[in-house]
């Protein structure tokens, strides 16, 4: 399955930003058995380059396994080096561009029409519109009216309650941290973890 359809099937990137290495891969693979596909480890997380070496390695080659807070070209060739096939950034910039021309999956941090436009021209996979809650649900209507086709993917700010509102905006897919992982990449609760993965689950299916 490609990323486009893995993301219109799925509904959901789960983000991975952990202050303790080992919490942070045991909530990948938690993650991963709760059905929840499409993992995001964020670069500011400690360690993350070791936390997706070792995913990808429990994983397997099929799995999607991103990294995001993809800054620089040598972030985007690092997370490529240690197993990550899709490039989630906060922004345009230099990470962004490399990993395109490595031909990874990306999604590109966008807010503004103008940024809309030069990450399409890039050529990425999707646009991840950061922050969300700057604008809300009704910024994703007004911004999809001049770019219906593109594919918007909500993060920060995106709960289990606010999910269906940027879904009926037109969102493809929301990215969630935190709502949905809370301490459990900190050495916090696997089990409520479980729980909320099933939450999010139901809040996102289709």
């Amino acid at each position: 399955m490609d990323f486009s359809t893995a993301l219109r099937t799925e509904r959901l990137i789960a983000i991975i930003r952990g202050r303790a290495a080992e919490a942070s891969f045991r909530t990948v693979m938690a993650l991963a058995e709760a059905d929840l596909p499409l993992i995001e480890v964020s670069l500011s997380g400690h360690d993350a380059l070791t936390v997706i070496q070792r995913a990808r390695a429990e994983l397997g080659d099929a799995a999607w396994l991103g990294a995001g807070t993809v800054l620089t070209a040598a972030d985007a060739r690092r997370a490529a080096e240690a197993g990550a096939n899709l490039i989630v950034t906060p922004g345009l910039g230099a990470g962004l561009e490399e990993s395109v021309r490595q031909g990874l999956s990306t999604l590109a941090g966008v807010l503004t029409p103008s940024e809309v436009i030069a990450a399409d021209a890039l050529g990425v996979s999707a646009l991840k519109l950061f922050p969300a809650s700057v604008g809300g649900p009704g910024y994703l209507q007004a911004l999809r009216a001049p770019f219906p086709e593109l594919a918007f993917v909500p993060v920060g700010g995106v709960d289990a309650a606010t999910a269906p509102a940027y879904f009926a905006a037109g969102a493809v897919a929301v990215g969630v941290g935190s709502p949905l992982v809370g301490d459990a990449a900190d050495g916090g609760d696997l089990d409520g973890l479980r729980k909320r993965a099933a939450e999010f689950k139901a809040a996102c299916a289709g």
